[in-house]
This record gives C-alpha cells, structure tokens and sequence, in this order.
C-alpha cells in the first residue's frame, strides 16, 4: 500500500510585504492567506495510479487536489491546517518569521493561546489515517497543508510505513509512503 502526501500549490498572497507587522497586521495577513488564490506548478504522480483521493476542505488543497487526481476527492476537515496563534498581546512589532516561530513554539508546548493542541491535531491525522487503513484501498494520495503533512508522517512511521522526511514539505511535490 502507499500513502502520497501533497503539499497544496503555492499561495498566489505570499508572505507578508512589510518587514516589522504588528499582531493585528499579521492576523490580517493570516485572513488574507487563508482565502487567497493558488499559482498552479507542474506535477509529479510517480507514475502510480492513485485509486483514491482524500483533501483537506480548504478550496487551495481542493483545487489542488483536482489537478492531482481526475476521480472523487473526499473533503476532511480533519485535514486542514494547524491555525498557530500568537501567545502574547503586547503592541509590539516584529518580524514575520518571529511571528512565526513564536507561533509555532506556542503550539509546541502547548501553550494556552493556541486554540488547537498538538494532541487534538494528532487525534485528527489517527482519524484520517484510520479510516485509509479500514477501507484498505491500494493507493491513496492525501492533499493537505504543511503542518499536518509533518504531523501525518510520524503517524505514518509509527504504523510501519517507510517514506522521506518532510521538514517544510515543498509545494505541489509528492512525498510517497510505503507499506
């Protein structure tokens, strides 16, 4: 059996165009992001015929989904991306990537201002990948957002499938686990 995880096409909004932003300043980026258009790239399915194919219900991981696989596409929220927010509420600026890795260290410890834990994100990719694993299809390719795609890839070794590392997982490129 093998998993194919995609990480959706490039989002047309990009990062943000100033260099210092206040929380405000990011949130709205963040809103901005979260509805923007994507930039379709060119694909790779590895030569394997997917025979099934589950997305996040995000329109960018839809869209993607439908140039990467021509049948049915299961829409899960149980997909979608881990939503970081930022732990503090002081008025300050700071750079998006400060943002960002402050975001993402909120949710790594489990910090009180991240609205979802590390846990209740695990318990959804188990969800997903539980129900993969009943239905026992041959191959089934997964479009979903970055984040979870790390998150679905210890879930996937941890049930005894083999496959690469994804520290940021690219845009529009197929990862392939096998079992």
């Amino acid at each position: 059996m093998k998993i194919g995880l995609v990480r959706h096409f490039r989002v047309k909004r990009g990062y943000p165009s100033k260099q210092w932003l206040t929380k405000e300043e990011l949130m709205t980026w963040a809103d901005e992001y979260e509805v923007s258009d994507i930039e379709e790239s060119p694909i790779d399915l590895g030569g394997i015929e997917w025979s099934q194919c589950f997305s996040s219900d995000i329109s960018r991981a839809v869209k993607t989904a439908a140039k990467f696989h021509e049948g049915p596409i299961i829409q899960r929220e149980e997909l979608r991306e881990v939503k970081m927010y930022p732990f503090f509420n002081r008025n300050i600026k700071l750079p998006f990537m400060g943002w960002a890795i402050l975001g993402r260290a909120g949710w790594l410890l489990s910090h009180k201002s991240q609205l979802e834990s590390k846990e209740a994100v695990q318990q959804r990719v188990q969800k997903v990948i539980d129900d993969i694993l009943v239905k026992g299809e041959e191959n089934v390719l997964i479009v979903s957002h970055g984040a979870v795609m790390v998150v679905m890839r210890k879930e996937l070794i941890k049930r005894g499938f083999m496959g690469p590392k994804l520290n940021t997982p690219k845009n529009a490129k197929l990862y392939v686990f096998e079992k």
